[in-house]
């Protein structure tokens, strides 16, 4: 059954991203889907405006979601704590520190571009490395350090960014702007191949100790004796989730929920192995990102909402519905 609805949620990714690039302010008619899909080179405007704009915007939000999704569901994983999320526990936040001390020292271009999803993502890891100086252990009162670490962890850095905006000039703040709201507008296809790139190195440093964290569930010991090498398998999942989330916010800003909600959607439709989880996050949080973005770019259109705002919007009240149903006591 897991299997099906695994490849349910599979099937479903294309087909989403297909209907997010189609709709929006200039809507293009179910009956030149096929036409617009099978000849990019027509040059009419319905062409332009799907293969040029829409289509990498989706394929944007889909890798983000799917980035913040998989570093939800690993750290999770990692802390045994179904409350862990990139953001509660300050990855995100360092993430935007390293990317607004980008913009604010006027570094966003070098390098071809890899300067900044390089500072965000050296951010999240200074991040994910001071947490685990508060977080000793995964043992009895771990889940509360853990929680209690993350916020003083995101108070600091909030205090970091606040002094960024004071110290920026105004084109500064205009582009620290976007990370703070979060937004998938001005993606384009070289922006998007960097991105892959992030997230194929970051989700194989997760997906390869799929097995290791179903065995960490029952405590770090029991699984220091099954075999598994848990100080290598908390550097890798580390490692990915800075990657991670670093990259996913360089390109589109903070974006919350998305990492906290989709791995328990996951794991109530495909149960807890992480062998199934882990794609299952993958796949639920690019639809559930792209379907965000789609909603930002015509609930007001023709303005724009920023998306970042809308996950929040929706991912409290769903996460706060999802905590009252019986079947998902289980995961917590």
């Amino acid at each position: 059954m897991s299997r099906h609805r695994l490849l349910a949620l599979g099937v479903a990714v294309p087909l989403v991203l297909v209907v997010g690039a189609m709709l929006g302010a200039v809507a293009i008619a179910p009956s030149q889907w096929l036409s617009v899909i099978g000849n990019p080179g027509s040059g009419s405007m319905e062409a332009s405006v799907f293969w040029g704009i829409r289509l990498p915007r989706v394929v944007l939000a889909a890798l983000v979601g799917a980035a913040l999704a998989l570093a939800g569901a690993g750290i999770q994983g990692l802390f045994r704590n179904p409350l862990a999320d990139p953001g509660l526990i300050g990855v995100s936040a360092g993430a935007s520190v390293g990317a607004v001390l980008c913009h604010v020292l006027a570094w966003q271009d070098l390098w071809g571009g890899w300067m900044l999803p390089g500072m965000a993502f050296l951010g999240g890891l200074g991040a994910v490395g001071l947490l685990r100086l508060f977080q000793t252990g995964f043992e009895s009162g771990g889940a509360a350090r853990l929680i209690l670490s993350g916020i003083a962890l995101n108070a600091m850095l909030g205090s970091v960014l606040g002094f960024a905006l004071f110290s920026a000039s105004d084109s500064a703040l205009r582009s620290i702007t976007f990370w703070t709201l979060g937004s998938c507008g001005g993606a384009d296809w070289p922006r998007n191949a960097v991105l892959l790139g992030f997230f194929a190195v970051g989700s194989f440093l997760i997906f390869r100790n799929g097995r290791s964290l179903d065995a960490l569930q029952l405590g770090e010991a029991q699984a220091a004796h099954l075999g598994v090498s848990t100080s290598r398998v908390r550097g890798e999942v580390i490692l990915g989730t800075a990657l991670l989330v670093g990259s996913a916010t360089a390109f589109a800003g903070m974006i919350g929920f998305i990492g906290l909600v989709a791995p328990h959607i996951s794991r109530l439709l495909l149960g807890g192995l992480h062998r199934h989880l882990l794609p299952g996050a993958v796949f639920t949080g690019a639809i559930l990102m792209v379907l965000a973005d789609l909603g930002a770019r015509t609930l007001v259109a023709p303005a724009e909402l920023a998306v970042g705002i809308l996950t929040a919007a929706a991912g409290g009240p769903f996460f706060l519905w999802l905590l009252k149903r019986p079947g998902a006591r289980a995961l917590f």
